[in-house]
């Protein structure tokens, strides 16, 4: 039942990676086929983020008053019909709208999938099962834009949505049919919006969950600058084809299975502590020896990108414990510590790579410099978080 349960979790969570990475190597034959401006094509992706991390704020408190199936059912098919739309998209400004919308619906599966977990799991176990579902994620970034620029080569750039469609209406026949419900009528809060404004409040004003959450989103903001420099990186910098986009994805994403799938081994032999320090001074490791690398060579794969598999290794290490110290200041209000969590991690991840990303695209330097310095922040926030009541774990 866990395995199904890790798949299912683990398939959800991957709705907005594809949605995010499927297209990037798309950005010029979309470019071209709307007359528009590169600055306008990233929009596209820009605005998906922001719509992203703004909905993750209300899915958590939505699943903890009417269920975890409904919410996620709902934003299922919102997502399927915009994917559907804008394959078929006459011009950028529907396009524009599809992905407004795709962003608004593709955060339910990772927040309300996080609060499943809280509601079957405590301790090493639910570290195990995040892990795992991380572990099982992480192919959706690595498999994505290697499958967007086959079908782009293949089939044009209208088949990615045609694709996304489909996987959405995977994911909605398999929750309908294998997916219960772990939330029960009585352990469910009332819909007050004066009672769910305080919860909120009460989260905003807890520094210790505030920082963990900042420290996680800013330690994935190395990957989000990639994320979002991908088209220029990959083609530009390091002179590569749209079907090669497999040399930057396979190590940032191998790194973080591996890495997963170690932080689920860790669960019993390490404090969460002592594994976030490991994660973090990885990190740092990775992130010295991309700055090295790139001031003393012009990028070229593999040397350009070995960094990332080490980097987005110590990451791995690092999130789900961080994560769950955050979450376990709210055991009762999971679902909406959740969503707080997800939405402070995606407005980072949206601000990197859709403004700061621009800025330092040009240069593998200034993006080896970016992550190290978004890193400093990350860990800047883990010290001051010590600073309060620890979590009882």
């Amino acid at each position: 039942m866990n395995i199904l349960l890790t798949l299912l979790l683990a398939g959800l969570s991957m709705v907005g990676p594809l949605a995010i990475d499927t297209y990037l190597p798309s950005f010029p034959a979309i470019a071209q086929t709307f007359d528009a401006s590169p600055m306008l094509i990233q929009q596209t992706l820009s605005m998906f983020l922001f719509c992203f991390a703004f909905m993750m704020l209300f899915y958590g408190t939505l699943s903890d008053s009417f269920g975890r199936r409904p919410v996620i059912l709902v934003s299922l098919v919102a997502y399927i019909a915009a994917s559907i739309i804008g394959a078929m998209a006459p011009s950028i400004g529907v396009l524009l709208a599809c992905r407004i919308v795709q962003g608004l619906a593709a955060g339910a599966g990772s927040v309300v999938g996080r609060a499943i977990v809280q509601d079957r799991f405590s301790g090493a176990a639910a570290q195990k099962i995040l892990a795992h579902i991380m572990m099982v994620f992480g192919l959706a970034p690595a498999i994505a834009p290697v499958l967007g620029g086959w079908l782009q080569v293949s089939f044009g750039w209208r088949s990615i949505f045609w694709f996304l469609s489909a996987f959405g209406v995977l994911m909605f026949i398999a929750v309908q049919s294998a997916l219960p419900e772990s939330l029960p009528l009585k352990d469910r809060h009332p819909f007050h919006l004066g009672v769910i404004a305080g919860n909120y409040w009460k989260v905003l004003c807890h520094h210790q969950f505030l920082l963990l959450s900042i420290a996680v989103g800013m330690s994935f903001a190395g990957v989000a600058l990639y994320i979002g420099s991908a088209a220029y990186f990959v083609m530009n910098i390091l002179h590569l084809p749209e079907t090669a986009f497999a040399w930057m994805f396979v190590p940032l994403i191998s790194g973080m299975v591996v890495g997963s799938a170690l932080s689920g081994k860790f669960a019993n032999k390490f404090s969460r502590n002592a594994q976030v320090w490991i994660g973090f001074a990885i990190m740092i490791a990775a992130g010295i020896i991309n700055v090295a690398y790139n001031s003393a060579f012009v990028a070229a794969v593999p040397y350009a990108v070995a960094p990332l598999f080490i980097y987005s290794f110590g990451l791995a290490l690092a999130m789900t414990p961080l994560s769950l110290i955050a979450l376990e200041y709210f055991p009762n209000n999971s679902g909406l510590a959740s969503s707080m969590q997800s939405f402070i991690q995606m407005l980072l991840f949206a601000l990197v790579s859709g403004l700061v990303a621009p800025l330092l695209f040009d240069s593998a330097l200034k993006l080896a410099w970016g992550v190290l310095a978004s890193l400093v922040v990350s860990v800047i926030a883990w010290l001051l978080a010590q600073t309060g009541k620890p979590v009882t774990h």
